[in-house]
């Protein structure tokens, strides 16, 4: 299988994660001008399975080093593959939380606030685990992505609404709770998998393996976390299964689909820079996808434009991309 074996390979996997994780929700952007997220969020979690898939049998199944898919999955003991899809199950619950969380408040501000939050709890919770770099850098970047957080939270304050407090405390706080649950997930997805790619332990998974497992957890939980959501919405209107058979062009089913191969390509990446980067600098750099998002919302989407006092706003955008990047630098030098 394809494994990585540099640290500046590492860390260029995990800057293509960044780009993945910021950008995937553009699909659900173009996909909810027409039909409902809910609609979109299924064609999403295919998406994610129908990558892992390819990608196992493809990179994960060729070359001489590690050990094939097919292999991996035949030997791999019910710890490994519970915890792999114990942290699909997770992820797809707190992922809902941010897709609601982007349709009631933008991309420009879920992203931030509920990505960002997962990158403290993430980064915290993958270092204690696994010890591995400098830990006055690394918390010191994490601080410095918290403060550009907040400043995005001030930013949201100022944008006019018809029901301005209830609009911002009920998209932030979607945002904060699918934070805190995109924090957990991916401690169950590395402790998972075996610590050396290259001769991967007895039991253990492979990172192609994992994923396959992950986005299996992510499908079947989605039947119960989007159901819900489906006929008991928590925002937008309510919707059947019966519609995404009948109401969905296959452009619209297509949008979802890519949705997900690009956040899987992301996730495949973050996991195989995690061997050389350690786990807590490669979700932490993933999850700088917070600053990509953001980039997306205020300059494609224009989600910013009509908060007031343009000058003070334009003045606090810049602020918050500087220590978005201040931080991620920091991150990266904390392994070197």
């Amino acid at each position: 299988m394809f494994i990585i074996d540099s640290y500046t390979l590492a860390v260029i996997f995990c800057f293509i994660t960044m780009l993945c994780w910021g950008s995937w929700a553009n699909t659900q952007k173009l996909a909810s001008q027409k039909w409902p997220f809910q609609l979109f969020y299924l064609d999403y979690v295919i998406g994610i399975l129908i990558f892992s898939l390819l990608m196992a049998f493809t990179m994960g199944s060729t070359g001489d080093e590690g050990r094939g898919f097919v292999a991996d999955i035949s030997q791999a003991n019910s710890d490994s593959m519970a915890s792999a899809f114990m942290g699909g199950v997770i992820f797809n619950f707190a992922n809902i939380l941010l897709v609601i969380a982007i349709n009631i408040a933008g991309l420009a501000v879920a992203f931030p606030v509920g990505i960002g939050l997962a990158l403290v709890i993430g980064v915290l919770v993958n270092y204690i685990a696994t010890p591995s770099g400098n830990p006055y850098l690394l918390f010191s970047g994490m601080i410095l992505v918290v403060i550009a957080i907040i400043i995005d939270a001030l930013i949201y304050r100022r944008i006019p609404s018809e029901d301005k407090n209830k609009s911002i405390m009920k998209g932030l706080l979607f945002s904060i709770l699918a934070g805190i649950s995109m924090g957990f997930f991916y401690r169950f997805v590395a402790a998972s998998m075996s610590i050396d790619f290259t001769n991967p332990a007895e039991g253990k998974l492979t990172p192609y393996t994992a994923v396959v497992i992950f986005s299996a957890g992510v499908l079947v939980s989605n039947f119960l976390w989007n159901s819900i959501n489906m006929y008991y919405p928590l925002s937008g209107q309510r919707v059947t299964y019966r519609e995404y058979f009948s109401s969905g062009s296959p452009r619209l089913h297509l949008v979802g689909i890519l949705g997900g191969l690009i956040w899987c390509l992301g996730m495949l990446f973050n996991i195989l820079a995690g061997e050389k980067a350690s786990y807590a600098v490669s979700y932490g750099l993933g999850q700088g996808a917070t600053m990509v998002s953001a980039a997306w919302g205020v300059f494609v989407w224009k989600e910013f434009r009509e908060a007031e006092g343009k000058k003070k706003v334009n003045i606090m955008t810049v602020s918050m991309f500087l220590l978005f990047i201040a931080g991620l630098g920091i991150i990266i030098i904390a392994k070197i």
